[in-house]
């Protein structure tokens, strides 16, 4: 019989040739493969998708699950004490971080190697941390929490426009 045929041509019973690879077998069994029904071999048996998911190794159900947990970690992260993401000390009613300039990370990071400053010269002679601006040359401001004012010391000591 041909591979990937449908019908059986033994006329009944399990002797004949395998549908899927050919070989010819004394007991075949009946598989769902790819959704088609079709007698296949012992070697063959592993690819029932029937099997797959009673075994747990259905590659979909698989990818599924991880992409739930994905999410789950996601909303964790998201919600609950958000205290973990804020820096001590900034206020963001008394120190709004303005709306940034498109590339001010770069913009930043040239006009302070042009004064021929390291991060931690700049973070000595403005007094703030260098983990604050190295989130606003890395362009994650926002998101370090660094407050406006510092935007501002940043503009007027390397004479450059961080803010729109």
């Amino acid at each position: 019989m041909a591979k990937y045929s449908t019908g059986d041509s033994t006329g009944g019973g399990d002797a004949g040739s395998c549908e899927l690879c050919g070989a010819s077998s004394g007991s075949l069994k009946t598989a769902s493969i790819a959704g088609a029904t079709l007698k296949v071999c012992a070697s063959c048996a592993p690819h029932d998708d029937a099997e797959k998911k009673r075994d747990g190794q259905s590659k979909e159900s698989d990818r599924k699950k991880r992409a739930a947990r994905k999410v789950a970690e996601l909303q964790d992260a998201q919600g609950g004490d958000s205290s973990r993401w804020e820096r001590e000390g900034t206020n963001y009613a008394d120190d709004p971080l303005p709306y940034l300039v498109s590339g001010y990370g770069d913009r930043f990071r040239e006009a302070r190697q042009d004064a021929g400053l390291q991060i931690h010269e700049l973070a000595e002679s403005l007094d703030v941390p260098e983990e604050q601006l190295m989130a606003v040359e890395q362009g994650r401001a926002a998101r370090a929490g660094v407050g406006g004012s510092l935007i501002a010391d940043i503009e007027s000591d390397l004479g450059i426009e961080l803010a729109e």
